[in-house]
């Protein structure tokens, strides 16, 4: 693993943030060249760029990476919503730390909260996305299936 990519699982109830989960992930990852717009700052849509890397670096955290998820339970897990609030700007070659947790599992759905901070300071963003479990055969939805609601259950804090 590149050493600006630090995946590594923590405890932190005193966060701010969307939700109080009491053990969120966290990823270390740079602002980069092409993250930035002319003024300098974050283009808003590179945050999903973060925020991939995280929810990747998470599953594969929980003993499920993709490359085993979608061939054991023969579906996908597209992204049906995305959400962000932006709070403040970050610059060219800021490190930034990515929190993820889960907020909501449904019956075929999971929400993931994102909480973005500069290393040591201040939030930047924070949002959310939700994903459908579906079929890989015939793209309908199809119930999360309980092995990976039980990998999920340490980073699990409801709204």
């Amino acid at each position: 693993m590149s050493e600006n990519l630090m995946p590594e699982a923590f405890t932190d109830t005193a966060s701010p943030g969307r939700g109080q989960a009491s053990s969120r992930f966290r990823v270390r990852e740079f602002v980069r060249w092409g993250d930035i717009d002319q003024a300098g700052i974050i283009c808003y849509g590179a945050y999903v760029r973060f925020y991939e890397i995280a929810e990747t670096e998470f599953f594969r955290a929980v003993g499920l990476p993709y490359s085993i998820l979608f061939e054991r339970f023969d579906f996908w897990l597209p992204r049906v919503q995305l959400h962000f609030d932006f709070h403040r700007p970050a610059l060219l070659d800021d490190l930034l730390e990515v929190e993820i947790w889960v907020s909501r599992i449904g019956r075929t759905s999971l929400r993931m909260e994102f909480c973005i901070r500069k290393v040591g300071g201040e939030i930047t963003a924070e949002g959310y996305e939700v994903v459908v479990a579906i079929a890989r055969k015939n793209f309908k939805p199809i119930p999360v299936p309980p092995e990976l609601i039980a990998a999920l259950q340490g980073y699990r804090a409801e709204l």
